[in-house]
């Protein structure tokens, strides 16, 4: 998945508005304004088109976790280096800290989405890279999940 594509689903799922995105890159430290964010929403044959950096993207999931849940307390965000490249494993990890979502509801989501994942499986995913058990999150798994995060935020599925 590109990360276009990413922002593109995890922006529909939540039903975020533009001045919400915004307000997410701004408690990320990355100024954005209302055309930029349409310029990353527009397919990629579009005209006035935006690549989606990893750079962009981990800036949106942080501004999100922020907005969810609030800055970190202590003064000063030390948070870790972000990666050389955004993983999906990443990706998946800050969306489910940004909605505070527990193993549970996370393997609900993924059965909203009809992709039955284990425990051990979404385990896996978060364990640290280089661990025995690591698995890398593959597209298929995180297109699954922002379907069943769609299902369950937009389309009034059962909680």
């Amino acid at each position: 998945m590109t990360n276009n594509d990413v922002f593109r689903r995890l922006r529909y799922a939540l039903n975020l508005n533009t001045q919400a995105v915004v307000e997410a890159f701004r408690l990320a430290d990355m100024k954005m304004g209302q055309a930029d964010i349409t310029s990353l929403v527009k397919k990629d044959d579009e005209e006035g088109f935006r690549e989606c950096s990893d750079e962009v993207l981990q800036a949106f999931l942080d501004g999100l976790i922020a907005l969810k849940r609030g800055k970190r307390e202590g003064g000063d965000d030390k948070a870790t280096p972000p990666p050389a490249q955004l993983a999906n494993n990443d990706v998946l990890k800050k969306i489910r800290i940004a909605l505070s979502l527990k193993e549970e509801e996370m393997l609900a989501i993924f059965k909203l989405a009809k992709f039955p994942v284990s425990k051990s499986e979404l385990s896996a995913v978060f364990r640290a890279k280089g661990q025995d058990n690591y698995k890398p999150c593959g597209d298929q798994m995180l297109r699954n999940f922002l379907k069943g995060l769609t299902m369950k935020y937009r389309e009034g599925a059962q909680n």
